[in-house]
C-alpha cells in the first residue's frame, strides 16, 4: 500500500478547488442562459421580420428653452449653483528623468 504524501494531498486539494470553481461558473452560466429570450419559431429565419414601429427618440420638438425637451434644464429651487469644488493637496510620487520625486501635488 502506498502511503499518502503531501504532494498527493495538495494535488487532490487543487483539483477539488478547480472542480468547485468550474461548477460555480457552470451554475451561473445556466442561470444566464435560461434568462435569454428565445425565438418561439426558429424555422422563420429566412422570412421577413415582423413589421416594426419606429422607435421614439428624444422628448420631441420643444417650442422654447423653458419647455421640456433637450434644451436648458428648468431652474432648480434653492439659493443658486453649488460652490466650486475645494482643491486638495495629496502626497504623490512621480518619475522625472529617471529619478523618483515625492511631494505634495494639487488635485
Amino acid at each position: 500500500m502506498i502511503a499518502p504524501n503531501r504532494r498527493a494531498f495538495l494535488g487532490l486539494a487543487t483539483n477539488a478547488i478547480a472542480a468547485a470553481a468550474i461548477g460555480t461558473a457552470g451554475v451561473r452560466l445556466i442561470g444566464v442562459a435560461e434568462a435569454m429570450p428565445v425565438d418561439p419559431d426558429p424555422g422563420r429565419a429566412g422570412e421577413a421580420a415582423l413589421p416594426v414601429m419606429p422607435a421614439q427618440w428624444g422628448p420631441g420638438p420643444s417650442p422654447g428653452w423653458g419647455s421640456p425637451g433637450w434644451g436648458a434644464p428648468p431652474p432648480r429651487p434653492g439659493w443658486g449653483p453649488p460652490p466650486p469644488r475645494r482643491r486638495r493637496r495629496r502626497w504623490v510620487c512621480w518619475w522625472h528623468r529617471g529619478r523618483r520625486h515625492c511631494g505634495w501635488r494639487w488635485r
